[in-house]
């Protein structure tokens, strides 16, 4: 993908192909801002800015609802936690039409970048993920001890809980900033198709010609594809170290 951006689109597939980087990259790049009016790096802004937001508000409230579902005790704990796993066996396709309903009828969102990122802020498998991290990973009395030394709830939760479920938040945060970079479902249907509003996804499928493929740059596609994916290779190395210790806590017996 990286060489075939650096060669000019009518190499792309060119047999045998190249094995090695060209000269073409710059020309590719200028195409790219033709072809797009030169909107390519504002769709770039408009899918990091809805995966970032959709990351950060998801790793808060999700850890907050974990913590407490964890660590405390209320009337009706275990029936609420059961009806929130119980709403991730109901397929995601099932709720694309009341959602762009409530989305349109209801908050008028549609058309918006928050249309995507909003309904997911305290989503049941990150809920799910935290509670049972935070349950097996912090010992009760560490939040006694934060009590009786005179912590508040909330500070608690920022100065104890935050910094010793990293390993979690990388994990989640990674699976998150994915998801919601890669949106092309939810973003075609909450209707971001506008010059100004649509991200990546979509703007590829656009470069790519529609269902004919035909009059297609590749070389501008793949200069696109590689700005695409390096985002995603940025974040994974940023969280590697604390998403490996993530999936193998407790693997290892100390």
């Amino acid at each position: 993908m990286f060489v075939w951006a650096s060669h000019p689109g009518s190499e792309v597939f060119a047999f045998p192909p190249h094995l090695w980087f060209g000269s073409a990259l710059d020309d590719n790049f200028r195409s790219l801002l033709q072809i797009t009016d030169g909107k390519a790096l504002r769709h770039f802004w408009n899918s990091l800015y809805i995966a970032l937001v959709a990351t950060v508000t998801t790793l808060f409230f999700c850890s907050l609802a974990g913590y407490a579902f964890a660590m405390y005790r209320f009337r009706g704990q275990r029936v609420l936690f059961a009806f929130i796993l119980a709403t991730m066996l109901i397929p995601p396709l099932v709720m694309d039409i009341p959602s762009f309903l409530v989305m349109n009828n209801v908050l008028g969102w549609v058309g918006e970048p928050r249309a995507l990122w909003v309904p997911g802020m305290a989503n049941a498998f990150g809920i799910f993920l935290m509670r049972q991290y935070i349950a097996s990973a912090l010992p009760r009395e560490l939040i006694e001890a934060a009590r009786i030394d005179g912590a508040t709830e909330f500070g608690i939760y920022r100065k104890v809980v935050l910094p010793l479920i990293r390993p979690i938040l990388a994990t989640l945060g990674v699976v998150t900033f994915v998801g919601a970079w890669n949106n092309f479902k939810g973003a075609l249907i909450m209707k971001l198709s506008e010059p100004d509003t649509l991200t990546l996804p979509l703007s590829l499928r656009r470069l790519g010609g529609g269902a004919t493929n035909a009059n297609v740059d590749w070389g501008a596609i793949m200069m696109l594809v590689v700005i695409t994916v390096i985002p995603l290779v940025i974040v994974f190395l940023v969280a590697s170290r604390q998403v490996i210790s993530g999936l193998t806590s407790g693997a290892v017996k100390d």
